[in-house]
C-alpha cells in the first residue's frame, strides 16, 4: 500500500528559517501550503523546491497570520485542499527598530505581537481545530521561540516579549493538546544566517555598551532539527530545542 504524504503547513515560508525549514521538509516528502505576506517570495521558494524536489505536492496560500479573518481563511483554504495538517509551523515573526523602549512607537510594538505572537496564537488555534476533527486525529505544531527570550539583547522589548510569551504559548498548548494527539514543541534559534540576522556580520549592540561583530550558522541546522523533531511518533515530543551558532555571545550575556 502506497504511503500517503503529511500535510505541513509552514508560516513565514518566504524567507530565511521559512523557507529553509520548507526545502527541507519537501525532501522529506511532505506536501506543503507556504504561506506569507507576499506571494512573490513564496513564488520563488515554490520554483526552487520544484526544482529540487519534483514530486513535492506544494501551495501558495498568502496570508498575513496576524489577521483573525485571513487565517480562517487560510484553514478553509488548507482544509479543501488536503484535508487534513499533521505539521504546523509556527515561524512567521518580525522585529522593531533596536531603540530604547521610551522612544519605541506603539505601532511598532502592535506590529510585533500581532506577527509573532497573535499569529502563532490564531495558525495554533485553527490547527487545533483541523487536527481534533481529522482522522486519523492529531498532528504536531513547533513554535519559532529565540534565544533571546529569555537572555534578551539590549532595545529589544518587544520581541522579547513576544518570544517569551511564546514559551507559555508552546507550553499550554501541548498540555491541552494531550487529550488529542496534538503535540506541541519550540525550537529556540540563535544567530542563523538569514536576511533578519544580517547586521550581526558588521556589528550590534553588546549589554556592556560595545558593538561587536557576531558568529552565525547556516539555517540548514535549523531546518535539519525541525525535520527530526517533526519525525517523531506523536507519543513523543520535543518540548524545547535551542540551535544556536556555536561562538555566538549567548552564555554569559550581559
Amino acid at each position: 500500500m502506497e504511503s500517503v504524504a503529511k500535510i505541513a503547513l509552514v508560516t513565514g515560508a518566504g524567507t530565511g528559517v521559512g523557507r529553509a525549514v520548507s526545502k527541507a521538509l519537501a525532501r522529506e516528502g511532505y506536501s506543503l501550503a507556504l504561506t506569507g505576506r507576499r506571494r512573490e517570495p513564496l513564488e520563488v521558494v515554490a520554483k526552487e523546491i520544484s526544482a529540487a524536489s519534483p514530486q513535492a505536492r506544494l501551495s501558495i496560500l498568502p496570508a498575513d497570520v496576524g489577521d483573525p479573518a485571513a487565517v480562517e481563511e487560510l484553514f478553509d483554504r488548507l482544509d479543501k485542499e488536503f484535508g487534513r495538517l499533521d505539521l504546523l509551523f509556527n515561524n512567521a515573526g518580525t522585529g522593531a527598530p533596536a531603540v530604547p523602549i521610551d522612544e519605541l512607537p506603539v505601532e511598532e510594538w502592535q506590529k510585533v505581537v500581532d506577527a509573532n505572537l497573535t499569529g502563532a496564537f490564531l495558525c495554533s488555534r485553527q490547527a487545533f481545530r483541523l487536527m481534533k476533527k481529522q482522522q486519523p486525529r492529531g498532528g504536531r505544531i513547533i513554535n519559532n521561540g529565540s534565544i533571546s527570550a529569555h537572555t534578551p539583547r539590549p532595545h529589544s522589548a518587544p520581541y522579547t516579549a513576544t518570544k517569551h510569551a511564546i514559551t507559555g504559548l508552546t507550553k499550554a498548548c501541548a498540555l491541552d493538546g494531550r487529550d488529542f494527539d496534538i503535540a506541541v514543541g519550540q525550537i529556540d534559534i540563535g544567530n542563523a544566517a538569514t536576511p533578519m540576522t544580517e547586521r550581526m556580520k558588521e556589528g550590534v549592540l553588546q549589554p556592556d555598551g560595545s558593538t561587536r561583530a557576531e558568529a552565525r550558522m547556516d539555517p540548514e541546522h535549523v531546518a535539519n532539527a525541525v525535520v527530526y523533531m517533526a519525525s517523531l511518533p506523536l507519543e513523543a515530543n520535543v518540548l524545547t530545542m535551542t540551535v544556536m551558532a556555536t561562538t555566538m555571545p549567548f552564555l554569559g550575556r550581559g
